[in-house]
């Protein structure tokens, strides 16, 4: 027979309920209806705000394109790259990358072009080759096949670096050239004072007209697999989120053993912070080896690998340690608003690159997400992305300014459990001698009725027992009397002992939370010692 599953299988759920117009209901049904109201009220707020803020970063995205800077540099001289600038005039707009154009001068060779979107001075170059022009009409306008054919491949290319946000970039840098590249090439066959076209004749004349070019595409570090699409925004949540866990997991071993009460708080500083090492160590290697085993054929070496650990270790161990000044500083139930405000901003922060969003969102450079993934790009693409000169600096801030606030909040922590041991131990005296003085009391009523029972009794005992005859309905009566004083007593001593607990609340709130412990969670394998489980 299967179990039920329904509501008759927990037959007491109804037992000894309130009625809803009960004075103690109705009282608690206000402060319910307050108390949720205000939250509600309060995370609306809160969600919206966030909200807002990861959407207005995305806002207008395309329009923002502008801001992106191509460099183009015309090695030839030429009809293409007259075609080129006629293409940009067509395209140019808020949506579209800037063209800056430099002379070969400025840059003499592609290697050095190559060298300045390495440096980010650009975020791509374009170039046309020396002598491009020529051998196209050349090919244009020969009318057989010639001896050494037409290299549609040498005319124009581009550099750029995928790694870099490789989703956006993608489409913003790369699809853009692309575009760009097939507007040049109408422009150049159509005439318009580029390459002026009249006829051609012959099979390769006809087919080098219809391409022209071929945009070749130089990619510092190719950047292709299906996993790119999470390194700048669920790869970093989980990090954070893995970061609160175990905060929680630790605080609750704490909160089980009392033990800010009982050790040194140098030696629970030390244990706390060494602790937190090992876990965003082993942590890091775990995310940094998931990166690599998923890479897909990505071109990635140790030493990168060995890299990216360090550096993603540096940003789980700051995250930790931020985390715990939270819950060291903030209310218990602001910590919640806090964690997640935390992951919103920081993922914001390398959502885009801070061109594709309003100039508002650069504070992003003072949280350690939008450093750990400069560095990281620094580290895949070998050097271009020079970022290390602030992106260091600022995950190491966070680390030392959270490191010291997590050791000067063990000192609070531990400076308030003893105050509350002691306040629970107060608490502990004051009812019990409570419950002593009203035991006294009932001592001293009984001893003063027995006193004056005696008295009367030794005048009555003769004719008592002639009438009576026998003492069955006194005990009777005296039996009934011992259970109206103990029920008596028992509603006494609750009332005292509710009243010095009312007493004591009261004095708990007007002193405020002095210390939050941060959020624990319960331990799903913990050692339980003999004299607990007893």
């Amino acid at each position: 027979m299967m179990p039920s599953i329904g509501p008759s299988r927990y037959p007491r759920a109804r037992e000894n309920r309130l009625r809803p117009n009960h004075p103690g209901i109705i009282k608690a049904r206000i402060a319910f209806l307050k108390a949720a109201g205000l939250n509600f009220l309060l995370l609306q707020l809160l969600f919206l705000g966030l909200f807002a803020y990861i959407f207005g970063s995305l806002f207008q995205q395309t329009s923002h394109t502008h801001n992106l800077g191509i460099v183009l540099v015309d090695y030839d001289g030429g009809a293409i790259g007259r075609a080129i600038r006629a293409a940009y005039a067509s395209l140019q707009g808020r949506s579209f990358p800037s063209l800056i154009e430099r002379t070969p001068s400025d840059f003499p060779s592609t290697g050095e072009l190559w060298e300045a979107v390495c440096q980010t001075q650009y975020s791509a170059a374009l170039y046309v080759n020396r002598g491009a022009s020529a051998r196209l009409e050349a090919a244009l306008a020969s009318e057989g096949t010639a001896a050494s054919p037409y290299n549609t491949t040498d005319v124009m290319a581009y550099i750029w670096n995928e790694v870099l946000y490789p989703p956006v970039i993608d489409s913003a840098i790369s699809g853009n050239i692309q575009l760009l590249s097939d507007a040049a090439r109408v422009a150049y066959t159509t005439g318009d004072g580029t390459g002026d076209i009249r006829s051609v004749s012959g099979r390769q004349a006809l087919s080098v007209l219809a391409q022209p070019w071929q945009l070749q595409s130089v990619n510092i570090q190719p950047t292709s697999q299906g996993s790119r699409a999470i390194y700048n925004s669920v790869a970093i949540i989980l990090v954070l989120i893995q970061e609160f866990f175990y905060l929680g997991t630790i605080n609750g071993l704490y909160a089980q053993s009392k033990l800010y009460a009982r050790l040194d708080p140098h030696r629970i500083a030390a244990v706390r912070t060494l602790t937190s090492l090992a876990y965003t160590f082993v942590g890091s290697l775990c995310v940094t080896g998931a990166i690599w085993a998923f890479r897909a054929g990505w071109n990635v070496n140790a030493n990168q690998f060995a890299l990216s650990w360090a550096v993603l270790w540096l940003f789980a161990h700051a995250n930790f340690l931020t985390l715990d000044v939270f819950t060291i500083w903030l209310p218990p139930g602001y910590v919640p608003m806090a964690l997640i405000s935390w992951i919103i901003l920081n993922v914001t922060s390398i959502l885009l690159p801070f061109e594709l969003s309003p100039a508002f969102y650069r504070v992003g450079y003072a949280l350690p997400a939008h450093e750990v993934y400069q560095v990281l790009t620094h580290v895949w693409s070998r050097g271009c992305n020079p970022q290390l000169r602030y992106a260091l600096p600022v995950l190491f801030a966070w680390e030392l300014v959270s490191l010291g606030l997590s050791v000067l909040g063990v000192f609070r922590r531990c400076h308030f459990a003893t105050v509350g041991e002691e306040r629970q131990a107060r608490e502990f005296e004051e009812r019990l001698d409570a419950a002593v003085a009203l035991e006294m009391a009932k001592v001293r009523e009984a001893r003063k009725h027995a006193h004056v029972g005696s008295e009367e009794g030794k005048g009555m005992k003769a004719g008592g027992r002639e009438e009576n005859g026998g003492d069955g309905g006194v005990g009777t009566h005296a039996g009934e009397e011992e259970d109206n004083d103990e029920e008596a007593f028992r509603e006494q001593l609750a009332d005292v002992i509710e009243r010095v607990n009312t007493r004591q609340r009261q004095e708990e709130e007007k002193a405020g939370v002095p210390c939050s412990f941060g959020p624990s969670f319960d331990l799903p394998f913990s050692h339980r010692s003999d004299d607990e489980t007893d």
